[in-house]
């Protein structure tokens, strides 16, 4: 039986993916999680799993970031974004991070249905009215993308609560281990990241928003 994973922090939008998915594969196994970290667990869990559907709003995710990070960690599972934005750019830009289809919350049901069986023929799907135009990246946001699919997921966690504006003491306490492995961490996501200090670690997370209006340059990368 192929399992399927379920990544939304809203219960009933939840359940609705989860009757969808059953429509679309009766035999599958939908496993769920409400939050980022707990959707790690699950693909750990089940790494041969067929299909992610993955909400761009939930705990531990920023953007397009924990999209960036899955595709770059778990490059074999086809990933559904599921959001309530209607915008056509943030769907093609999904896309061109790597998501097989773009989902709006709006979406009726059979569409979601016919959605999810494009996706695990192969097939990239987008609603009709968000079809036509390209999906290419702004350099800067097309750099970080790849140098946040190196981070380990330890790293990634880290990074979002940077992001949030967590102090060290704060993501010590909320990961269970001490501020050196917290310092360990940091200098990690910066080496990978190509940047200097915790300001830039969070402007660079930042070209992955999903709001790009005033979006700052990426730092220079400093290693050689």
């Amino acid at each position: 039986m192929p399992d399927v994973l379920i990544a939304d922090d809203h219960p009933l939008f939840r359940d609705a993916l989860q009757r969808a998915v059953v429509a679309a594969v009766p035999d599958a196994r939908v496993h769920s999680a409400d939050s980022v970290y707990n959707l790690l667990g699950l693909i750990d869990q089940f790494p041969d799993a067929e299909l992610l559907l993955l909400d761009l709003h939930m705990p531990g995710a920023r953007g397009y970031s924990a999209l960036v990070h899955i595709r770059g960690q778990f490059p074999g599972l086809p990933t559904i974004v599921v959001s309530g934005h209607e915008d056509a750019s943030v769907a093609r830009r999904a896309v061109a991070h790597g998501a097989s289809a773009y989902i709006p919350k709006s979406t009726p049901g059979e569409d979601i249905i016919t959605a999810i069986r494009k996706v695990l023929d192969g097939d990239v799907w987008l609603p009709p009215q968000l079809l036509g135009g390209g999906a290419e990246l702004k350099p800067d946001e097309a750099a970080v993308a790849e140098r946040v699919a190196t981070l380990t997921p330890q790293q990634f966690r880290v990074l979002t609560m940077i992001a949030e504006g967590l102090l060290n003491k704060q993501i010590a306490y909320d990961l269970g281990v001490s501020e050196a492995t917290v310092k360990a961490h940091m200098t990690a996501i910066m080496r990978k990241l190509g940047v200097n200090n915790r300001t830039q670690v969070a402007l660079a997370a930042s070209h992955l928003a999903l709001d790009q209006e005033t979006m700052p340059p990426m730092p220079e990368d400093e290693e050689g």
